[in-house]
């Protein structure tokens, strides 16, 4: 069977999913949602979204949203196939990638998209960046990123020494504020920028990191 993710090609949370798909070796297909025109926020798709927001996924009928949880099922449903170990089976290793997640989702994501909001969003929008909250988010994401930097320094990745879906969590985001805005965040910061270098090269973001 095919996964039918609903959503638009080019928002990040979409590109994840398919990244994932790519690493499990899934066959998917991406449904366009006109979110540029508000489809998202119809009845039509709020009865699969409540919450109308981008993806969610049709399984063979099993409905599923939130692009985190749609990662981790996919990892494990096809668990035996594509890319081994995205989230580990052993309690410890499994604990330590629960972790990192936690990481990603506290320490890196809420800065990230305040930047991408600020810069991005509102501009879509006809509003003006508020500044102070750039300052302010950059700084916060560059306080985190030197945690980030220690713990890379003891290890390859968040969650050891072998990538997991906690590492490909950040990559929507982290390309939009590393190459979209261009901020220097990997500066005097080795050990992400080597992580950054390859997480960011591995074929199924290329191939994805564009559009979906």
């Amino acid at each position: 069977m095919v996964v039918k993710i609903y959503g638009h090609a080019i928002a990040p949370a979409v590109k994840l999913v398919v990244q994932v798909c790519k690493e499990k070796e899934i066959p998917y297909e991406v449904v366009p949602v006109a979110v540029y025109k508000g489809e998202h926020k119809t009845p039509a798709f709020r009865q699969f979204q409540p919450f109308g927001q981008v993806p969610y996924i049709d399984d063979d009928g099993f409905i599923l949203y939130e692009y985190r949880a749609i990662c981790r099922y996919l990892v494990k449903k096809y668990e035996g196939q594509g890319t081994p170990g995205l989230i580990p089976n052993d309690p410890k290793s499994e604990a330590l990638f629960e972790q990192a997640a936690s990481i990603e989702y506290a320490n890196f994501y809420p800065f990230a998209l305040g930047l991408v909001t600020e810069k991005i969003i509102k501009k879509h929008r006809g509003l003006p960046a508020d500044e102070a909250r750039v300052d302010e988010y950059l700084k916060t994401l560059e306080a985190k990123l030197d945690a980030y930097n220690d713990i890379l320094g003891k290890q390859a990745y968040l969650a050891g020494e072998t990538l997991t879906l906690a590492d490909l969590f950040h990559l929507p985001y982290a390309a939009i504020v590393i190459e979209e805005l261009r901020c220097d965040v990997l500066k005097g910061r080795p050990n992400v920028a080597r992580w950054w270098e390859t997480i960011s090269a591995r074929p199924t973001w290329q191939a994805v990191k564009d559009t979906a």
